[in-house]
Order: C-alpha cells, then sequence, then structure tokens
C-alpha cells in the first residue's frame, strides 16, 4: 500500500471529473443532454478497454454473475448522470459540484433504509449538518429578493442537482450490493456500456449537429472522464478508504477555480461557508466510519465508480 499514489490517483481524478463537467457545461447550449451522455459514454469505452487489457482483466475482469444487476446499475446511473448534466445550463459548475454532495449524505439515509444499516445518533447529527450547508448554498437562489424569472431558473436547476444526487446515491448502494460478487473492472466496463446504449434512445428527442469545437469537448468529455473512472478506481489499489475519501471535497475548491477562471462564477459568500459546512459533515462520517471499522478490526474499502 501507497498512500501517497493513492491520494494522487484520486485528487487526479477529481480534477478531471471537474474538467468533464465543465466541457458538459460549455455545451450546454448547443448540445441536449441524452447526446452529451452518449459521447461521455462512448468515447470513455477504448480508455476503459485499453487500461483493462493493459491490466490483464479483459478476459476475467468482465465476467458477470448478475448481469441484470448491471442493468439497473446502467438505469440509475443514467439518470443521475442526466440530472446532473441538465442542471450544468441552470446553475454555476461550483453550485452543482457542491450541492451535489448531498450524494453522500443521502447515501447514508439510503443505507439505513435499503440495506439495513445501523442509523445511529452520530450519523444523524451529521446528516442534518450537512443539510444545513446545503440550505446556506442555496438560500441566496431561493430568495424572495431574486427576480422572477432567475428564481425559477435557479430552482429549476437545484431540483435537478437534488435529483441527480439522490440517484447518485442510490447507485452507491447498488455497488455496494454488486461488489459482494462483481469485480470493480466488470462495474465500470458494463455502466459505460449501458449508458452507451440507453443514451441512444434519446436520438429521436431533438440531437443536433455540433460545431466542431463542440464535437472536440464532448469527445474530449468522455475521454477525460474514462480516465478519471481508471484513476479513482486505481486509488483504492495504493490507499483505503477512509484515506482517500476526504480528497473527494477538493472537487469544489477545483470547481470554483475553473467557474471563476472559465465561466466568470464568482463564488458567493453562502456558497463558501456552506460548502464549509458540507466538507465538515462529510468529514465527519468519514471519521466515524473509519472508527467504526477500526473497531470491529477490519477495513472495507468500497470502491465507488462514478458516472
Amino acid at each position: 500500500m501507497s498512500p501517497f499514489t493513492g491520494i494522487a490517483l484520486k485528487l487526479a481524478s477529481v480534477v478531471l471529473f471537474v474538467i468533464m463537467s465543465a466541457l458538459i457545461k460549455a455545451t450546454t447550449d448547443d448540445v441536449p443532454t441524452g447526446q452529451a451522455m452518449f459521447f461521455r459514454s462512448f468515447f470513455a469505452l477504448p480508455i476503459i478497454i485499453g487500461w483493462l487489457v493493459w491490466s490483464g482483466d479483459l478476459k476475467t475482469g468482465l465476467h458477470t454473475s448478475h448481469p441484470m444487476g448491471h442493468v439497473w446499475r446502467g438505469l440509475i446511473g443514467v439518470c443521475g448522470m442526466g440530472f446532473g448534466f441538465s442542471s450544468l445550463a441552470y446553475l454555476p459548475l461550483p453550485d452543482v459540484t457542491a450541492i451535489g454532495f448531498a450524494g453522500p449524505l443521502m447515501t447514508v439515509v439510503l443505507a439505513a433504509i435499503l440495506l439495513g444499516e445501523r442509523l445511529r445518533i452520530y450519523r444523524i447529527s451529521a446528516v442534518l449538518l450537512g443539510l444545513v450547508g446545503v440550505f446556506v448554498i442555496l438560500s441566496p437562489r431561493l430568495s424572495i429578493f431574486s427576480g422572477e424569472e432567475m428564481e425559477r431558473t435557479a430552482q429549476i436547476g437545484v431540483a435537478l442537482v437534488l435529483a441527480s444526487a439522490m440517484f447518485r446515491a442510490l447507485v452507491q448502494i447498488h455497488i455496494r450490493r454488486l461488489a459482494q460478487t462483481e469485480k470493480t473492472a466488470a462495474i465500470v466496463f458494463y455502466f459505460s456500456m449501458t449508458t452507451t446504449l440507453l443514451s441512444l434512445l434519446t436520438l429521436p428527442f431533438g440531437w443536433t449537429m455540433p460545431d466542431t469545437s463542440a464535437v472536440i469537448m464532448l469527445v474530449c468529455a468522455g475521454l477525460i472522464g474514462g480516465a478519471a473512472q481508471i484513476f479513482i478506481t486505481s486509488a483504492f489499489c495504493f490507499a483505503g478508504a477512509a484515506v482517500i475519501a476526504p480528497f473527494d471535497y477538493a472537487a469544489i475548491l477545483f470547481s470554483m477555480i475553473i467557474g471563476y477562471f472559465v465561466f466568470s462564477d464568482v463564488p458567493t459568500p453562502q456558497m463558501l461557508i456552506g460548502s464549509g459546512i458540507v466538507i465538515l459533515s462529510g468529514l465527519l462520517i468519514i471519521w466515524r466510519e473509519h472508527a467504526l471499522e477500526l473497531k470491529r478490526g477490519k477495513a472495507r474499502p468500497t470502491l465507488t465508480p462514478q458516472g
């Protein structure tokens, strides 16, 4: 195990996912969400296949005992990706990133409901703290002092991000079940394959012929997304989940930087304060889970391939 290598890979995946989101956001005015999802998934496949060939997992790594489990993972993941990509047309990149971190908080609650995991007072307190942070971020956008058109647009964006967070939370629950019998390589590959096929179903609903710059950005989004999936998967080979999980929150910082320099999005004080509260709540949950694992005398790293 090499913790520093794991952290470096995790940070690389975080940066790449933020860049991918920025590229998708740059095309939202010209390209429908379903078409963007196709590019994101289809052009990730060559990167993922190349990784499987290089690692020697192409034959054995793709074996599956539960093909329908991957189909359901794909359906849920497509919904999360679709809502997330759509929200980028309505809200600044840093806001989408920060509000999206409601997903891990929802995962804690859903794990108690669907998996029967015990929801102790510590977890409940951390989740409530995180929801306070999300509300602080949302407060200026839901303010009665905003213009009517801006308020309606913001509300649509917020609803889309929260819907995306909910589906991503469901994905994490489903992955926990899949990981009991399926290899990570299979989970990553079949998700991209399923998303590619499902996104084609949106073809009759208004795909466009984007210009050259948009095509380049979409292709790059797919390639970068595939590389990010490989980095985040590889990170768990070098460090435990408790070590690298906190670095997920670096996405907020990177999205602020890219949002400011690329889209001229200036973070509001509420966004900065709320993000800090969300990060704190997430770190508390991670710390508590790590402490419980140590108490049980075992560590259970959870691979979380992202869409």
